[in-house]
């Protein structure tokens, strides 16, 4: 598997790409989640289908209000009992919205995990971009998400936003 890092200078004219992951990153920050912020763009012939973020379901609880010290209570396997991931989210209000995603573009602030790469390539979502990985961030040996989307011929693609300037 090949890993691509795709650096900009910051007066540049951005690509496509970059203004979308700045998006997503942008859009993480509305996370209510107390453990990590993660924001997504779904994107299709350069134009914006969907967007989300990590956080529980509309209408529910805000954890960062409620469980503000220590975040959401945990579920049998340990993980959020409420979070849904920032591509759920994005991917779920496509859906909602009867928006296709066949061939579309995902861009994510973080790399997506295995049960998002199964919906993710069930979604028809071709490309997929991130910024971190899921793997270092729970200190595991891959991205098996990733590693899941490449085997089923997904384009997957790490990117730096990295700003250079001309001083």
């Amino acid at each position: 598997m090949t890993k691509t890092t795709i650096t900009y200078n910051y007066y540049m004219k951005p690509s496509f790409d970059e203004i979308y992951m700045e998006l997503a990153e942008k859009l993480a920050k509305r996370s209510h989640c107390v453990k990590m912020h993660v924001g997504a763009v779904l994107a299709k012939d350069t134009r914006i289908i969907s967007l989300g973020y990590n956080g529980p379901p509309a209408g529910t609880h805000n954890c960062d209000m409620e469980w503000a010290e220590h975040g959401c209570p945990r579920d049998s396997k340990g993980g959020c009992s409420l979070a849904i991931h920032a591509e759920q989210n994005a991917i779920l209000y496509a859906a909602k919205n009867k928006a296709s995603m066949e061939g579309s573009t995902l861009y994510v602030t973080l790399s997506p995990c295995l049960a998002c790469a199964r919906i993710i390539y069930t979604a028809g979502i071709k490309h997929v971009f991130y910024l971190h990985s899921y793997g270092e961030y729970k200190k595991i040996a891959s991205d098996e998400g990733v590693d899941f989307l490449v085997k089923f011929g997904v384009t997957v693609q790490r990117m730096s936003l990295t700003k250079t300037t001309t001083e």
